[in-house]
Formats: C-alpha cells, sequence, structure tokens
C-alpha cells in the first residue's frame, strides 16, 4: 500500500514495520508518505524525526483533488454521521451540534472518482446510541449539514454490506442504503421511501426487511476458457441490471427462456426476478466486475417444491457470451449451492430445439431422466452419486 493522506496517527508505524505500507507502487511520490500533518504519541513524533520516508506538504497541495487523482487506484476512505436515503452525507454535525468540521472529506472522494480505478468509499456504523437509532435515515436531522453531495457518493458500507450510489436513479439509491442499515430499521425506512416517493409503492418487503442476504454464497469463478466470473445472490437493487439483460437478449432466447415472445420487461414483471428470499427460491448471477461497475452476463434459478425436496430450474445466458462455458460455470455453482442447501435435484422444462439447454444438463455428470411431451423435455436431475 502507499499512503497519501491529510493526516496520519501512530497506527501508521506498524503498518510500516510490517511492510503493509511500502509507497513502491505510488505513480506521485514513490516511496514516500505524503501528508500535511500527524497527530498522535510521542513515539509518533520520534519516529518521524528525520525520517526520509514521509515528506509534508501544505494543505492546498495534499487535499487538491486534482493532485489527489495522480494516485492511481486511489481508495479514500471517510467517515459519515448519517446519510439520507438519496445519499446526501451528514459529517460535521448531529443536528443544529457542530461535531467536527468538514476537513478533506469532499476533496478525497473526488479525489479519488478521478484516480485510475479510484475508489471513493464512505464508512459509518448503521446504528449510534446503542443501536437505538439508524444512522440511515429518510432524511437528515433538522440542521445537518451536508458534507459530501448525493452526486459525488460512490461507495457507502455498513457492517450489513456495501451500496453503490455513483449514477444510480433515486429509486436505485434508496433500496440499495436500506439494504444496508440495520434490519430493525429496514421496514421503517421502506415504508418511509414508498411516503416520498422514492421507491415503487408495490416494493416487496420481504428480500429487504425479512430475508438475508447470503453473503457466503458470492464467490469468484473461472471458465475453462479463463474468464473470471463473479458470483453472487441477486438483490432488490439488480432490477436496471436485469432489464438490461433482458434486451440484449435475441429473440430466440427469450423464447428458450420464457416459451413465448416477450417484447418488454417492465417493473411490474421484473420485480417477481430481483425480491427473493433466498430459502425457497434464490436466484445467482454470473457477473462481470469492471471499473467498479457490475454486467450480468446470465442468470440461474430455482424455485424449491417442499412437498419433493427438488427444484424448478432455469438458467439464460446474454447470447454475446454464450459459447464460452459461463453457462457451464453457472450451472455447476448453482448445483454446489443447491446441494449445500439440502435439494434433492433439479427439474428442468427444455423446449426440444434447445440442443444447448438439453445438453449443459448431461454434461455435469448426475444421472438425468429425460420425458417429452408436446415439444418440451422435462428433465429430472437427481443430486446423487455422479456417473
Amino acid at each position: 500500500m502507499g499512503v497519501h493522506t491529510e493526516v496520519f496517527s501512530d497506527s501508521l508505524i506498524e503498518l510500516i514495520e510490517t511492510k503493509v505500507i511500502t509507497n513502491a507502487r505510488k505513480t506521485l511520490h514513490p516511496g514516500k508518505v505524503i501528508a500535511s500533518f500527524a497527530m498522535g504519541t510521542k513515539k509518533l513524533y520520534n519516529y518521524l524525526n528525520n525520517n526520509p520516508f514521509f515528506e509534508f506538504y501544505p494543505v492546498d497541495y495534499t487535499n487538491d483533488p486534482f493532485i489527489i487523482a495522480q494516485n492511481e487506484k486511489m481508495v479514500a476512505i471517510n467517515s459519515a454521521l448519517e446519510i439520507d436515503l438519496t445519499g446526501q452525507v451528514c459529517a460535521d454535525s448531529i443536528g443544529h451540534r457542530f461535531y467536527s468540521g468538514f476537513g478533506g472529506q469532499l476533496d478525497f472522494i473526488r479525489g479519488a472518482a478521478r484516480s485510475k480505478d479510484g475508489k471513493p468509499i464512505i464508512v459509518l456504523p448503521s446504528t449510534r446510541e446503542g443501536g437505538t437509532i439508524s444512522r440511515i435515515v429518510p432524511f437528515l436531522s433538522e440542521g445537518a449539514g451536508v458534507v459530501t453531495t448525493r452526486a459525488d457518493v460512490h461507495y457507502v458500507v455498513t457492517e450489513w454490506g456495501v451500496a453503490n450510489l455513483h449514477g444510480k436513479n433515486i429509486r436505485e439509491r434508496a433500496l440499495a442504503l436500506i439494504s444496508i442499515a440495520h434490519p430493525k430499521f429496514r421496514s421503517e425506512l421502506l415504508k418511509k421511501a414508498k411516503e416520498l416517493n422514492y421507491v415503487y409503492p408495490d416494493q416487496p418487503e420481504i428480500s429487504l426487511t425479512q430475508a438475508r442476504y447470503p453473503e457466503e454464497l458470492e464467490s469468484w469463478g473461472e471458465t475453462k476458457t479463463g474468464l473470471k466470473i463473479f458470483f453472487r445472490p441477486i438483490k432488490p437493487t439488480d432490477e436496471p441490471l436485469m432489464r438490461e439483460l433482458f434486451y440484449s437478449f435475441s429473440k430466440e432466447t427469450i423464447y428458450y427462456r420464457f416459451f413465448s415472445y416477450l417484447t418488454a420487461m417492465p417493473h411490474e414483471k421484473l420485480k417477481s426476478f430481483v425480491n427473493v428470499d433466498y430459502e425457497k427460491e434464490l436466484a445467482i448471477l454470473a457477473i462481470q466486475k469492471k471499473a467498479g461497475e457490475e454486467k450480468i452476463l446470465g442468470v440461474a434459478r430455482y424455485i424449491v417444491d417442499t412437498a419433493t425436496g427438488f427444484a424448478e430450474f432455469a438458467i439464460v445466458v446474454a447470447d454475446e457470451w454464450q459459447n464460452k462455458g459461463i453457462g457451464t460455470a453457472l450451472f455447476e455453482y448453482m448445483i454446489r449451492v443447491a446441494r449445500m442447501k439440502g435439494i434433492k435435484g433439479f427439474i428442468a422444462y427444455v423446449l426440444d430445439t434447445n440442443v444447448r439447454a438439453y445438453r449443459l444438463f448431461y454434461k455435469v455428470g448426475y444421472p438425468v431422466k429425460a420425458q417429452w411431451e408436446d415439444g418440451v423435455y422435462t428433465l429430472i436431475m437427481e443430486f446423487g452419486e455422479k456417473k
């Protein structure tokens, strides 16, 4: 790691001595810690004395966003007192009572945003005052100051997850922030978001307020062609990405997936795809991550029949990403998840002209029973011993 900061304290010493911080890869001032001032114990000041590893500059240099941005992969981490559902960040006051100054937060947020592969991050606990008050709020407290505007915010992190707000509309921001609020406040936040017309009135509650997002199912994988893919469960905030995926499909792909030539995918239909309970219904996305943004390459989904223990299964891959091993990798990952959750097997309905899907079911090695009727195969895969 390398350091370019306004201020640092004693904790930097251990990181330097254990070679966590070397500054070797910095694109600006390589080999040097750059700062404006230090605050800490006598040990810190003795460590700094005549130490060429450190260089100090005036604050109008260290905090200049155009200077900060010259550090590639710059990660700026700042805190907040509260943040509203549109993404406005208050970091200097609790209502009318000032807690601190606004400091260099916005300088480093903007500098990191301009940096090549940079990441501006706001980190805050989800609650305050012993967990009795949410720090994610429908609107800022009266008198609270906006230190970082909603236009500047990128990543917001709590102990419940990460919300990427940059470039998102108000509905997407509200849903993302509710999903990383403390669970006991999510229902109240969603209700208020509906009253303020930030989200659709029919936004389902279960996936946001009751279901637990299974972070343990997030994983990196690789196809046989060497393509790296990020697998993760679907979220309510994925509606725009799923809409983009649908409109990338050819007519043939739409027909194979939905058994009809759908021409539109409005919110009323999409909401059922992105809001799941993660237990009886689960969807896993195959994601391409690039420059902090995500693109869905494919999606697999199952719905459990509690009476039989089997799950109805479906999978689709974007046309431009077909025949690259993504479907196979996604299918194999979904099988591992299903087996871990105690599901007995998959049942899929495949048109007899959909040769690719038919072959996919047979190639993973589990025994498959096939029944054909009126141009549709019913494929039953039981998770026993592989052939």
